[in-house]
């Protein structure tokens, strides 16, 4: 009961706040007594100059990160074929670790280390004569630091799931398998990837459940006015039409519009797995 109601509390008695999408909102007048607006926000944003400029940047980002999916899944399958377990260990762990920075001191190292000045990467510039990028300014590169740097950050954490599935394989499969003579890489291909896929497939579907739903705080920390053009996805717009220009009801047309095309292509590519490979989240 108390976590049925901490969930009514903070998650569906909130959900009332969405009319204000709908209205011209008044923090005077409260939610229940500001006019109705019907969906002229909606509107408003879908002709606005952003509107384009936002979703590119924000479905960019989104299928680069999702295009590395597969790397938790080979970081799983290399740790599962360590055989010291000492070394095994101290390895999983290390590539973890990394998860538990905060959002605010990896940006933070991101600025030091690609500064083309007094970074580490400018100075490896200089050794070769040679002047470096500015990386964090530049509207090419934005995605490709974003993305890489989550990389480095999470593939650890993310291999945890994929490491707990093939510890549930039988030792069986593998002793029979060497039996009849398989190698290292045939039980990997024969054993281990089938038995990850299901396991896969639903945290690819949940990957895509949220495909415009880019974070919020290390975009915002990464922006720029160097790289604002390609930096501005539609979590940072929200923030400073809502926070910054106090248009409550714009922002909140947005923020829905990002949910509803979130909705749906969780329910499109559920049932396009269930059709196709018999996983599916229901």
């Amino acid at each position: 009961m108390p976590a049925v109601v901490l969930l009514l509390l903070f998650a569906y008695i909130p959900m009332y706040g969405i009319v204000i999408a709908f209205k011209d909102y008044s923090p005077a007048l409260g939610i229940g007594d500001s006019p109705w607006a019907g969906f002229k926000y909606f509107e408003k944003f879908f002709n606005s100059y952003q509107f384009s400029t936002t979703i590119k940047n924000t479905l960019v980002i989104s299928l680069y990160s999702i295009a590395t999916f597969p790397i938790p899944i080979m970081l799983a399958l290399m740790i599962n074929q360590m055989r010291e377990n000492r070394f095994k260990r101290f390895f999983q762990t290390v590539t973890y670790m990394p998860h538990f920075i905060s959002t605010v001191v990896m940006v933070g190292l991101m600025l030091i280390l690609l500064s083309p000045s007094t970074g580490l990467l400018g100075n490896i510039y200089r050794l070769f004569g040679a002047e470096a990028p500015n990386l964090m300014g530049s509207t090419s590169m934005f995605s490709s630091v974003y993305v890489w740097s989550d990389v480095w950050q999470h593939t650890g954490w993310d291999s945890i799931i994929f490491i707990a599935a093939l510890s549930a394989v039988s030792p069986s499969l593998y002793e029979a398998a060497t039996m009849d003579g398989a190698s290292r890489w045939q039980k990997i291909r024969y054993i281990d990837i089938p038995m990850l896929i299901p396991t896969a497939i639903i945290l690819l579907i949940l990957r895509v459940g949220s495909l415009l739903g880019v974070g919020f705080e290390k975009v915002y920390l990464m922006q720029n006015n160097l790289n604002i053009t390609s930096s501005e996805v539609i979590s940072t717009y929200v923030y400073k039409i809502g926070m910054l220009s106090s248009q409550y009801s714009f922002s909140s047309a947005i923020n829905l519009a990002n949910t509803i095309i979130n909705f749906i292509l969780l329910i499109m590519v559920n049932q396009i797995s269930k059709k196709y490979s018999k996983n599916s989240l229901w």
